[in-house]
């Protein structure tokens, strides 16, 4: 099993307790609080603010200890894969520039993140505050006056949004009462400090210039502050979270070095070394790259031509941007997936759309961040439930699909998510990535169809040379076993009995279950001999394991 880490939600509340004593007043309904979020992983806190995506170490920002956390589950995503799709979010959805107190914020930002880790979404009473406080009458008032903010609310800062709201609440004309004005005697309190911390950090920050290169010395490796150090460490911890917030506005994504903690650099460092000597040294995969993708594309316009909502010619237009522009997965947007849920599932749509549509996908697939969409279908599993599907689909339908799948294991990342294990229900059952593969896998070898039995024994041969973990629970590879050798009695060209060949040895050293199958079921291997040398290799190794 991969390792785990587990994800916690802090859960803030930025009027520090006032909400739930003057809401009853200010807004005729009780709130409790008024909700700021962070997702710590890794070792670090994640948030989303107007300045983007920042990380620090855990309870460090100027918010101090969170007023409540909870645990959210396991995940076994890679840090690496986490820092990519985390980059890839501060560069489209999770843009500075795209922060929305109300609609889009720090909370929108732990949900996404949450339910990418876990599959798991944030608490629903956290979600839904805005639209609980827009119910109100003085939230009817104000939202002009809210949405007229845009992004200028930071909420890593002190009492930014009670600053707002309070504002607008004395533009009411509502008449103050002693705890109204008490409330904002508190928040000028809190202003001054804001003021005097400020002035602390600049101090701070003239220190960090001056000490740079002894910092650097001393960047690789944990140390534990001493007693004199102790003060400078606390005011450098404070600061922290708002200089990487002065980092990130100059463009927008979170500096590499930020993201993990120097601990998990390292890790990832050594994780990144050991992965290209790893790559050197593993199997190519079996990959199809003869899809033109401006051919594709232009039967896909034709096909859709007029059929098309605005939202979703934007989708095909975003499609064409990556493909053929070379513009990065950052231009799909939100509501990419959306559009290929629907040319997947309408039914009024014919075949030869979805064909191309997956053929240009599988074009997509040869890229080296298309992780970055596949990790944004983790919620809904457009592709992963069509993949389930495969025996209820035309012909040309399951070799577009089983392209694309295949051409996933041109990249590690790509290729690890195909075998995820996260489970979900479908059509009331219980699947995972890494069953429905398997399903693709087994239909296409067992297939009538040359094409689709081709295409099945280099995606059988990839999953069994891809060194991942997940391959090694025995279910699954008893279930490619003897599909392999149901495979071996169709009288297979050599190409196609090397392939499959090679994967039935990497089974048996995977499985202790397979090589007694090998020997119940049969055929023996051995029966197969003469084909070529190669073949014959991995049947003498194959013999050693099946008495």
């Amino acid at each position: 099993m991969d390792e785990c880490n587990e994800v916690v939600l802090y859960i803030y509340d930025l009027t520090h307790g006032m909400a739930a004593m003057m809401s009853q007043m200010l807004l005729g309904r009780h709130i409790e609080g008024i909700w700021h979020t962070a997702v710590v992983v890794y070792d670090r806190e994640h948030f989303f603010g107007s300045h983007g995506i920042t990380s620090c170490l855990p309870g460090t920002t100027v918010l101090g200890q969170p007023q409540r956390k909870q645990v959210i589950g396991q995940t076994f995503i890679p840090l690496p894969v986490f820092t990519d799709y985390v980059r890839g979010l501060a560069e489209s959805t999770f843009r500075g520039s795209r922060y929305n107190l109300l609609k889009h914020n720090c909370n929108t930002f732990s949900e996404d993140l949450c339910q990418f880790l876990c599959g798991v979404g944030i608490p629903k009473y956290i979600l839904d505050l805005p639209q609980e406080f827009l119910s109100t009458p003085l939230g009817q008032n104000l939202l002009p006056l809210i949405e007229s903010l845009g992004s200028g609310g930071d909420p890593t800062s002190n009492f930014q949004y009670e600053s707002d709201f309070t504002g607008g609440f004395a533009s009411s004309g509502r008449a103050e009462s002693p705890g109204y004005e008490q409330l904002n005697s508190q928040i000028e309190q809190a202003r001054q400090q804001s003021q005097e911390l400020n002035e602390r950090r600049n101090k701070i920050r003239d220190k960090i210039d001056k000490n740079t290169k002894k910092k650097e010395k001393k960047s690789k490796k944990d140390r534990n502050p001493t007693d004199s150090d102790q003060n400078s460490a606390a005011e450098m911890s404070e600061s922290e979270a708002d200089t990487q917030n002065g980092l990130n506005g100059v463009n927008g994504s979170i500096p590499p070095e930020m993201l993990p903690s120097e601990k998990a650099l390292k890790e990832e460092e050594a994780e990144r070394l050991a992965e290209e000597e790893r790559k050197k040294n593993r199997e190519q995969p079996i990959i199809f790259k003869e899809v033109d993708p401006k051919l594709e594309l232009e039967c896909l316009v034709n096909l859709v031509d007029g059929k098309l909502s605005e939202e979703e010619q934007i989708a095909v237009d975003e499609l064409h941007q990556y493909l053929l522009l070379g513009e990065g997965a950052w231009a799909l947007g939100d509501g990419f997936l959306v559009f290929v849920g629907r040319m997947l599932r309408d039914n009024s749509l014919s075949t030869e759309v979805r064909v191309h549509l997956l053929r240009a996908l599988a074009n997509a697939a040869l890229k080296d961040d298309i992780i970055l969409l596949l990790h944004q279908d983790r919620r809904e599993h457009v592709l992963m439930n069509f993949a389930q599907d495969i025996d209820k689909h035309p012909p040309e339908e399951q070799q577009a699909l089983a392209l694309f799948m295949c051409n996933l294991f041109e990249n590690d990342n790509a290729s690890e998510w195909l075998l995820y294990i996260s489970e979900w229900s479908y059509n009331n059952q219980t699947t995972s990535n890494i069953r429905a593969s398997t399903k693709v896998a087994v239909h296409c070898l067992l297939s009538a169809c040359p094409r689709l039995k081709d295409i099945g024994t280099a995606l059988v041969y990839n999953l069994a040379t891809k060194e991942v973990k997940t391959v090694v629970f025995d279910d699954v590879a008893v279930e490619l076993s003897m599909a392999l050798l149901q495979f071996f009695n169709s009288e297979p060209t050599e190409e196609h009995l090397f392939r499959t060949m090679k994967a039935l040895a990497k089974f048996t050293l995977v499985s202790p279950d397979v090589p007694q199958f090998i020997q119940m079921i049969g055929p023996h291997p051995k029966t197969l001999r003469g084909r070529s040398e190669r073949i014959n290799e991995l049947i003498d190794q194959i013999s050693k394991k099946v008495r």
